[in-house]
């Protein structure tokens, strides 16, 4: 299993970025599909989850109303649309994918898989 995660730079503050995690080795369209990121220092944070079918997403409060996940299972892709970034977005953001089950898919250890990152910029 494979997921790769891309997309990331450098973006002036009120600005926007979109980053992809492309997935390989898995039935991706059987996976819920996460995205968390990690700021220097601190721990791995959830931002949001999108179901196997894209037809549930659920976000963490600091990023409601400016991201926006979605994934295609056809390219098996998810993606995270970012919009009004804020400094304290700045981190290195991180795919996962996890199996069904009954969890809140908002914590680190129901994922079974992760990619190697991506690493966002904002500056103020």
């Amino acid at each position: 299993v494979q997921l790769q995660a891309s997309g990331g730079g450098l973006v002036q503050a009120g600005g926007s970025l979109r980053v992809s995690c492309a997935a390989s080795g898995l039935t991706f369209s059987r996976y819920v599909m996460g995205w968390f990121r990690q700021a220097p220092g601190r721990e791995r944070e959830f931002v949001a989850f999108i179901t196997w079918s894209g037809g549930r997403t659920y976000y963490a409060d600091s990023v409601k109303g400016r991201f926006t996940i979605s994934r295609d299972n056809v390219k098996n892709t998810m993606y995270l649309q970012m919009t009004n970034l804020k400094p304290e977005d700045t981190a290195v953001y991180y795919c996962g994918a996890a199996n069904p089950s009954r969890g809140s898919y908002s914590s680190v250890r129901e994922y079974d898989y992760w990619g190697q990152g991506t690493l966002v910029t904002v500056s103020s």
